[in-house]
């Protein structure tokens, strides 16, 4: 019996990657695989544009052979020259159906019989005429994203297979470019080769490298140039976040993948990671502690390589691996870092954020990037159906069968495939679990589970249930006493059907809750609990309302009320402590602010209004240096546009003694308001970083301001290169008069003063 319990996982591999490898082979015609790039790219923005000489290395893992190759690229892109091998080919070129890009068709020299590999060159210009998150030229830093599209590939991320992950080489001529892989720089040019599967990118800037330590090794965070201390230490509690999650996901599947692990600061493309290169906003390494939403950003980086880069993820319904497999075990990992409520939190995140879609969502296993309600549906409910997978089969099993499955993938052709992962688990679970999984990711959400109220019969506690779902589910239902006292029952609702479950030995039932844990994703989860409860997202939106409508007493009263039923709701307690501020019940905000401070893993915007309301406070107080401080941790919290707003304005205030001011950023912003002014592009633009703001420039051009006076109220050295003015302006145009505030980010560039950014902009 052992020796069987042994051998099955074994076969199981083996009937995996047969059928895998099967499946990739289905195809009648060619279909070609990418197993290598090789981008070259010279100096990048002389000309606004990048130019670039690109080398794809595919398979024909189709069944016919191959007469012509398809490639896509950004629509933008000029096409100098294209070979096959050292053969000049001819090609044509077309617009892309599937997003902002064109195809080239590329008329092979010879047919390419299966299993045979070719190289495809193409030299190309991709003209950036704004910058952006994804394509920028500039410089202070340039930056491509696979998401622009700006090397050629034969399946971007828009295919329903998905985009394209293979090794690939990287050589950024000239300047300081950070990309995934292992850096062989040399000569002034940048280098990287990466042998996982991932996708070429580079952003290239001007950074302080902060390297982990023996437990840390090969992690290393890089800082905006001339970064303070407090950044520095900042940026090593995020490596050791990075440490801590690498290790955790090495306990689970095995050891990952040997390569770098980069945690890169940048001002815009936050989010963004691959293959251990992971793109983190300047407010991450600036806030006083990790925030949740970078632990979560980080924590499933570091699953992707297992989850992707490693073992590659392809075929129809990918993302539900890619994003929300590896959102399941990042959460898990979250929970295992900070604890049970920080996990808790995370998945009624997740639950939010799904049930906004829930309706209009597609099946999972059809859905692809086209799709509007993709990354929230693929990583949101997929997480969710990982995670009651992993409620029926077990954790050990579930988590034994996902490493034979990432260990079975490494080698197939399709690499790991949703159709795999459901056999594998099926295989596990039973058909049972292959029913669930069939309805879950086939079929569009349509479960909603009831309660009725509890009723006393036959000296029993009874509620009714309601599946309005169809699926039979089997859910745990918590009854509440009046003592407070949790009953727990387990019972199975048909579906389309009625059901009641009994407690039993309990007395006064108050309240009852169907699937408490949450493990169904479903339409609504308000009508689960009976007697209701306020729903979370329309209580906050309304104690929002009240507040923004100064009803500060509704305000406190609606918060209250949330958080008794959700202690530990951040956003609860957020709008809880800024109406006790507004009602000048200074010492019981301060409480609610210092109990924010305290959390384990904080919202950025639990960091940025509770330093607010500390500095608000302190400045009641006639503290004003204390109060300086703290409205300075809420603008580097740099959480949502609000909290900013209100700390910049509060903190000019506090110094109003003694503002902060550099003459060489004054006046730069008085010799930008002669330009401006002049109402002439040629006298503006060379004052503006190149690329940068281009619809305020056409704005003042386009209707020449009669009036246009700045003054500048408060400066702030970013780094070594970046410049924050808080300013006041007074301008008339078209002979209407405006007047406010705005933030100019001052950018050096060659020893002179440029505009880069205008952060804030609060005229009317």
């Amino acid at each position: 019996m052992k020796l069987i319990r042994f051998l099955f996982p074994i076969c199981l591999v083996w009937v995996l990657a047969i059928s895998t490898a099967t499946r990739a082979q289905d195809e009648p015609r060619a279909a070609w695989l990418v197993t290598n790039f090789d981008v070259t790219v010279p100096t990048p923005g002389g000309d606004r544009a990048l130019n670039a000489r690109a080398t794809i290395s595919v398979r024909n893992i189709g069944r016919g052979a191959g007469s012509t190759l398809s490639l896509r690229i950004n629509s933008k892109a000029e096409i100098k020259s294209v070979t096959i091998g050292s053969t000049t080919a001819t090609y044509q070129s077309r617009p892309e159906t599937r997003g902002n890009a064109q195809r080239i068709t590329i008329n092979l020299p010879a047919s390419v019989p299966s299993n045979e590999n070719i190289t495809a060159t193409v030299e190309y210009r991709l003209p950036v005429t704004e910058n952006n998150g994804i394509a920028a030229l500039s410089p202070v830093g340039s930056q491509f994203l696979p998401q622009s599209m700006w090397y050629p590939q034969v399946n971007n991320e828009f295919a329903p297979r998905g985009a394209d992950y293979a090794p690939f080489r990287l050589t950024v001529n000239g300047g300081t470019a950070i990309s995934s892989g292992v850096e062989k720089s040399a000569g002034g040019n940048s280098v990287f080769e990466q042998s996982t599967n991932a996708r070429p990118f580079f952003v290239s800037g001007n950074w302080d490298r902060v390297d982990g330590t023996a437990n840390t090794k090969g992690i290393a965070a890089y800082l905006p140039k001339g970064a303070g201390a407090d950044e520095r230490k900042q940026a090593e509690s995020l490596i050791g976040l990075a440490g801590d999650a690498r290790s955790f996901y090495a306990s689970l599947f095995g050891a990952g993948p040997d390569v770098p692990v980069r945690l890169i600061s940048v001002t815009r493309g936050a989010g963004f990671d691959d293959a251990g290169a992971i793109l983190l906003g300047e407010g991450s390494f600036r806030r006083k502690s990790i925030d949740s939403s970078t632990a979560m950003t980080i924590a499933e980086a570091i699953g992707h390589l297992w989850i992707g880069a490693d073992t590659p993820v392809r075929g129809d319904g990918n993302g539900v691996l890619r994003e929300g497999l590896t959102r399941f075990v990042a959460t898990l990992f979250i929970e295992k870092e900070f604890g049970a409520e920080a996990a808790e939190a995370e998945r009624a995140r997740e639950r939010v954020g799904y049930s906004g879609i829930a309706k209009r969502d597609a099946p999972l296993s059809r859905t692809t990037a086209l799709d509007p309600t993709y990354l929230n549906s693929v990583a949101n409910k997929g997480a969710m159906v990982w995670r009651l997978a992993d409620h029926l089969v077990g954790r050990d099993l579930f988590m034994a069968t996902i490493k034979t499955l990432l260990a079975s993938g490494k080698t197939g052709p399709d690499g790991l495939t949703l159709a795999a992962a459901r056999a594998g688990l099926a295989a596990r679970g039973g058909s049972s679990l292959k029913t669930l999984m069939d309805q879950e990711l086939d079929q569009g959400t349509d479960m909603d589970l009831m309660a009725g109220l509890p009723v006393r019969e036959a000296g029993q506690w009874t509620a009714a249930l309601r599946n309005l779902g169809s699926m039979e589910v089997v859910v745990e239902v918590a009854g509440v006493t009046n003592s407070g006292q949790r009953v727990m029952a387990q019972t199975s609702i048909p579906p389309h059907d009625f059901a009641q479950v009994t407690f039993k030995n309990a007395a006064n039932i108050q309240s009852v809750e169907v699937d408490p844990e949450k493990f169904y994703p479903q339409l609504d989860y308000t009508n689960d609990v009976a007697p209701r409860v306020p729903e979370v997202a329309t209580s906050l939106a309304e104690a929002n309302r009240l507040y923004g409508a100064q009803e500060y007493a509704k305000a406190e009263t609606l918060a209250r009320q949330m958080l008794s039923a959700s202690p530990r709701l951040q956003e609860g307690r957020i709008v809880l402590g800024r109406a006790l501020l507004a009602e000048n019940k200074n010492e019981d905000a301060e409480k609610e602010f210092k109990q924010l401070m305290s959390e384990k893993v904080p919202l950025p915007a639990s960091l940025a209004w509770s330093s607010f309301g500390l500095g608000e406070i302190a400045l009641r107080r006639g503290q004003a240096a204390e109060a300086s401080r703290n409205f300075t941790d809420a603008i580097r919290a740099d959480a949502e546009y609000a909290s900013t707003l209100a700390a910049r304005a509060e903190r000019i205030r506090a110094e109003s003694a003694t503002p902060v001011i550099d003459e060489a950023a004054k006046n730069f912003v008085n010799q930008l308001d002669t330009a401006i002014r002049t109402g002439r592009q040629a006298e503006i633009a060379p004052m503006i970083v190149p690329g940068e703001l281009g619809r305020f420039v056409q704005q003042v051009v386009g209707t020449q301001p009669e009036m246009w006076q700045t003054r500048v109220l408060r400066t702030e050295q970013l780094d070594a290169d970046h410049v924050a003015v808080d300013v006041a302006l007074d301008t008339r145009q078209l002979g209407v008069e405006h007047s406010g505030t705005a933030v100019f980010i001052l950018v050096r560039i060659g020893g002179n003063l440029k505009l880069g950014a205008i952060e804030l902009f609060e005229v009317r």
